[in-house]
C-alpha cells in the first residue's frame, strides 16, 4: 500500500521541478536512479544477476524495449505534470488494467468472459467522453497508459527480477541521459545545477522512483493478488486528489462522467475478479 501511495503522491516531486524542463527531469532522474540502484545492488549482493542478466542475448534485446517504453512513460508522466495535464495522466493509469485485458486478447489470444467485455466497452465510453472533455483525443492517457502496458508485457516476457531489471533497464538508458546533461551544460551552463535546492529534489527523484518499486518487490510476496489487484487503484485516486486540490486542475461535467464511467468500469472488473477467484476456492 505504502509504494501506491508514495506513486499517487509523486506528483507534487515533479510539479517543484517544473522549471527545469521535462526531458531534463528524465535524464537526472534516469542518472540518480542508477545511482541509488547500483547501491541497492551492493547490499543485496545482486550484481551476479545483473552480469547473467546482461549476458542473455535474448533478455538484453527485450530489455532494450522495456527500457524504452519506460523512458517514455517517464517522460509523458513528467511533461503532463508540466503542462497541467496530471488528470489527463491519472485517468490514464485508471484504464491501465482494462488495457492488459485488451493485450491480453490481442498479443495472447486470451478469451473475456461477459462482464470483462462490458468493463471494457464502458472504459471505451468514457474514454470517448474524456476526449469530449478534452477537445481532442486524450493521447496523454492513451499512451501512459498503453506504454506502461507494454512495459509489464516485456518485463514479464523476459522474467526480470524487479531491482535488477530495472537497474538493468537504467543502465541501458543512462547513456542517452548523460548525453543530454551533457548537452544541456554545453549550451545552456549551469542553469538549474547550479541552485542547491533543484539540484537535492533532482537527486531525490532517484530514491523516490526506486523505493516504491522495492517495496511493491516486497508486498507482492506477502499479499494475495486480490488485494494487490485493489491496491493498485490507490495511486491514480491520489493523483486525481493532487491534481484538483493541490494543483488546481479543472474537472468539467464532461471529464468527470468520464471518470465516473471508469470508475463503474473498474467497478465490473474487480467484482468479476472476486468471483472468479472464489470460484478457484470453491472448486
Amino acid at each position: 500500500m505504502t509504494s501506491y501511495a508514495l506513486w499517487g503522491l509523486l506528483p507534487l516531486l515533479f510539479h517543484l521541478l517544473n522549471h527545469v524542463g521535462s526531458v531534463l527531469v528524465v535524464a537526472e532522474r534516469t542518472i540518480w536512479s542508477l545511482v541509488f540502484l547500483a547501491i541497492m545492488m551492493v547490499f543485496m549482493r545482486k550484481f551476479g544477476e545483473v552480469r547473467a542478466l546482461l549476458s542473455d542475448g535474448r533478455k538484453v534485446r527485450v530489455m532494450a524495449v522495456s527500457a524504452g517504453l519506460l523512458a517514455g512513460n517517464w517522460l509523458l508522466y513528467i511533461w503532463a505534470i508540466e503542462t497541467g495535464q496530471l488528470l489527463e495522466a491519472s485517468f490514464g493509469y485508471f484504464i491501465n488494467p482494462l488495457v492488459n485485458i485488451v493485450m491480453g486478447m490481442v498479443l495472447l489470444r486470451e478469451r473475456q468472459n461477459f462482464l470483462q467485455t462490458v468493463s471494457i466497452g464502458i472504459a471505451a465510453v468514457a474514454i470517448a467522453m474524456q476526449a469530449i472533455g478534452l477537445g481532442n483525443v486524450p493521447f496523454i492517457a492513451l499512451g501512459l497508459a498503453l506504454s506502461f502496458g507494454f512495459y509489464g508485457f516485456f518485463r514479464k516476457t523476459a522474467m526480470l527480477g524487479p531491482a535488477t531489471g530495472l537497474f538493468a533497464e537504467t543502465l541501458m538508458i543512462s547513456p542517452l541521459a548523460l548525453g543530454y546533461i551533457g548537452f544541456s551544460l554545453a549550451t545552456t551552463g549551469w542553469g538549474v545545477h547550479a541552485d542547491p535546492g533543484t539540484m537535492a529534489l533532482l537527486v531525490l527523484t532517484g530514491p523516490a522512483t526506486a523505493v516504491p518499486l522495492l517495496l511493491f518487490a516486497y508486498g507482492v510476496q506477502r499479499l494475495r493478488l486480490t488485494t494487490i489487484g485493489m491496491f493498485q487503484y490507490i495511486s491514480p485516486s491520489l493523483q486525481f486528489l493532487v491534481a484538483i486540490f493541490a494543483l488546481g486542475e479543472e474537472l468539467n461535467g464532461e471529464r468527470l462522467f468520464s471518470f465516473s464511467l471508469i470508475w463503474l468500469s473498474l467497478m465490473v472488473f474487480t467484482y468479476d475478479s472476486f468471483r472468479r477467484r472464489g470460484q478457484l476456492a470453491a472448486a
